[in-house]
C-alpha cells in the first residue's frame, strides 16, 4: 500500500487534480466529485502502466498541510 497526496484546484471551467509523486498523472472534471473519480481512475491506470512496463512504483515523498491565516 502507498498513500499519494492529490492536489485539487478550482479552474474557470471546473476542477483539476494531480499527483505530485506521479508525474503526468492528472485529471479534470466539471465538479469536485467528478474530478475525484477521474483522478482515482487515473492513478490506477498510471500504476497499472508502470507495473506492465516493469517500472518501479514511486514512493510518496510529498506532504501537504493546510494553514489558516487571518487577512
Amino acid at each position: 500500500m502507498v498513500k499519494y497526496v492529490i492536489i485539487f484546484e478550482k479552474t474557470e471551467t471546473g476542477f483539476c487534480a494531480y499527483v505530485p509523486d506521479l508525474p503526468g498523472c492528472i485529471a479534470t472534471g466539471k465538479t469536485r466529485n467528478s474530478v475525484e473519480k477521474n483522478i482515482l481512475d487515473a492513478i490506477r491506470f498510471h500504476l497499472e502502466g508502470l507495473k506492465e512496463e516493469n517500472i518501479k512504483i514511486p514512493l510518496s515523498t510529498t506532504n501537504a498541510e493546510t494553514f489558516v491565516f487571518a487577512v
